[in-house]
């Protein structure tokens, strides 16, 4: 069928245009999940048989003549962690494995209001915590690319379900790269908002009552122009901020990779990449400056990039261990302290350091806020930071206890979580970035490279994505999977 791997943007207007049905195309997705999921397991909580019904409605109202929804009769998967009414919300977490959620989330209403519908939820590691996913409830997603190696976390089976050619749009969240590094490994594309830009009321488990510092949702897709028609969908203040303020994100004034100054950060020694992943990020920008655009292989903010990563690493792991129950924190920190001061990963350094007060909160939130100053200043004279997401491509499944494990970088073994560096430099200062494909490294897995933005410029960042696959390619199907 030609539509497997049509954009969102495409399908809606096939639908439009009456060239096919979304009956037809609910259940050509359905048959592609049932032919390729059981080795990728992606969509681990299906709802056919309500798309189906909903495909019916679509199809009755492009039969009247409607016009007027941007998504109507366009099936999409979306990440586990938001509710869907009618199906369970667990974030892999076998207490939670009955919690039903009531009603739909924020981004869940916007996607239906737009007349899109869903065949089900995907796949996510325990707590949203990782950068795979596997869970004890549904088990492991595994990278299209190659099984052997992870697709990314925490909106792992969001980015497989793109890839593999299960539906045309999804959304996930990301704290620490959870939309950005499946992006990256499984070859498409992921923007992660400014913080609060978009709505993550109902993206939470029982007891989650506030939007949680740092964390984002958002969008991913097969194509930049996706992204900007969703971000279009579902930007907007919450509930309670509904009642005083309106978003207005401005539009970017580039028009050509030309028009954009780009300042190029492709390694650092916090978190040096993988010969591979910096070189595609040189090539990058090495070919920008042949097509004019300004660029600077030295400009920076203003800061150190570890005082960077020890405020996020301190508010993270604050923030994830505020919803760990008391005693199962005390296990952690013990089990942390048990190891050789050399064997320690900066997972465990800062869960030690890390204090339950609010006056140390308080002082990583006037340090991050320094951080913002600095970025805004830097963000004068630059549109765009091109960097790496990750330090390699996707590694291989690694199920050990995560305060043990390390990654291979070019044949060093490296701390496993240092492998945040390049998602937290962005996170802790609220920033927007897009991660864009950018073909395959030599071992055939895809390379994704972030465009970081100043706060609210998230459509300059979606624009350049587009733009650069205009001029060096985007999407592209892993093999296998193009029928």
């Amino acid at each position: 069928m030609p539509f497997t791997f049509d954009t969102a943007t495409t399908l809606a207007r096939r639908l439009r245009d009456g060239e096919v049905g979304s009956r037809e195309l609910t259940e050509h997705f359905i048959r592609r999940i049932e032919k390729h999921d059981d080795l990728l397991n992606a969509v681990v909580v299906r709802d056919f048989e309500r798309a189906l019904e909903a495909a019916d409605r679509a199809d009755a109202a492009l039969a009247r003549g409607e016009r007027d929804r941007p998504l109507l009769g366009v099936p999409m998967t979306i990440k586990e962690a938001y509710d869907v009414e009618g199906l369970a919300t667990t974030w892999g977490i076998e207490v939670f494995a009955k919690n039903v959620a009531a009603s739909d989330a924020a981004v869940v209403q916007r996607f239906k209001e737009a007349g899109a519908h869903f065949l089900g939820k995907t796949n996510v590691p325990v707590e949203l915590g990782d950068f795979q996913s596997y869970n004890p409830i549904y088990g492991t997603t595994r990278n299209p690319w190659n099984p052997e190696r992870t697709p990314g976390g925490s909106s792992g089976g969001s980015a497989v379900s793109l890839a593999a050619g299960f539906c045309a749009l999804e959304s996930g969240s990301d704290i620490g790269g959870s939309i950005r590094n499946p992006a990256h490994y499984c070859g498409v594309y992921g923007h992660k908002p400014t913080w609060r830009v978009v709505s993550d009321e109902g993206h939470s488990l029982p007891g989650m009552d506030s939007a949680p510092d740092l964390a984002v949702v958002g969008p991913m897709a097969r194509s930049a122009r996706d992204l900007e028609l969703a971000m279009d969908l579902i930007a907007g203040p919450d509930s309670f901020r509904a009642r005083g303020w309106k978003l207005d994100l401005a539009r970017p004034e580039q028009r050509s990779l030309s028009d954009f100054r780009v300042a190029v950060w492709p390694s650092d020694p916090m978190c040096p990449p993988s010969a591979a992943v910096a070189d595609r990020v040189q090539a990058i920008a090495d070919r920008l400056a042949r097509l004019g655009a300004t660029v600077s292989d030295t400009a920076r903010p203003g800061f150190e990039p570890a005082e960077s990563h020890r405020v996020y690493t301190s508010m993270l792991h604050g923030q994830l261990s505020a919803g760990v129950p008391d005693a199962a924190f005390e296990k952690m920190a013990e089990g942390v302290g048990a190891l050789p001061d050399d064997e320690v990963s900066d997972a465990g350094a800062a869960l030690r350091a890390t204090t339950q007060t609010h006056r140390t909160w308080a002082r990583n939130d006037h340090a991050r806020g320094r951080l913002r100053k600095q970025w805004a200043a830097f963000f004068e004279d630059w549109d765009l930071v091109l960097c790496p997401q990750m330090p390699t491509t996707a590694f291989p499944h690694d199920h050990s206890p995560l305060v043990t494990r390390t990654l291979q970088v070019d044949g060093d073994a490296r701390s496993y979580l240092r492998q945040l560096f390049w998602a937290g430099l962005v996170t802790v200062a609220y920033l927007p970035s897009t991660v864009f494909p950018t073909g395959v490294a030599d071992d055939g897995l895809p390379i994704g490279v972030q465009a970081v933005g100043a706060e609210y410029a998230d459509y300059t960042c979606i624009r350049f994505a587009e733009l650069i696959a205009e001029e060096f390619g985007g999407f592209i199907p892993p093999p296998g999977y193009e029928d």
